[in-house]
């Protein structure tokens, strides 16, 4: 009886350590700085067709996704913006997405 007690208990605390590291790796947010264009209406990218905002940084490309922050500032249609957005970047069909928490307009 002592010995199930014991292979239990190890079984409970291998979960609950490997429910502890999984939660670990939440990535950390970034940030990118470029210009805020439209996939389609700017960049006239293939097959795009709706509105996408993009974070153009140099040769790399960040996808917005959509939410509240990249509603309320992170849309140009026609043109650019020099923006600094901050979020997680994950990686989804060989594009790079940004979840916004802070898109800031870049003076010059």
């Amino acid at each position: 009886m002592n010995r199930r007690v014991a292979v239990a208990l190890v079984i409970v605390a291998v979960v609950a350590l490997a429910g502890l590291a999984l939660a670990g790796d939440k990535a950390a947010p970034v940030t990118v700085e470029g210009k805020l264009m439209c996939a389609k209406c700017t960049l006239e990218e293939a097959g795009q067709e709706k509105c996408q905002s993009v974070v153009v940084a140099g040769d790399q490309k960040y996808y917005l996704i959509k939410n509240d922050v990249a509603a309320k500032d992170g849309h140009v249609c026609k043109g650019e913006k020099a923006v600094k957005v901050t979020g997680v970047v994950s990686e989804k069909d060989g594009r790079k997405w940004i979840e916004a928490t802070e898109i800031t307009e870049v003076k010059s």
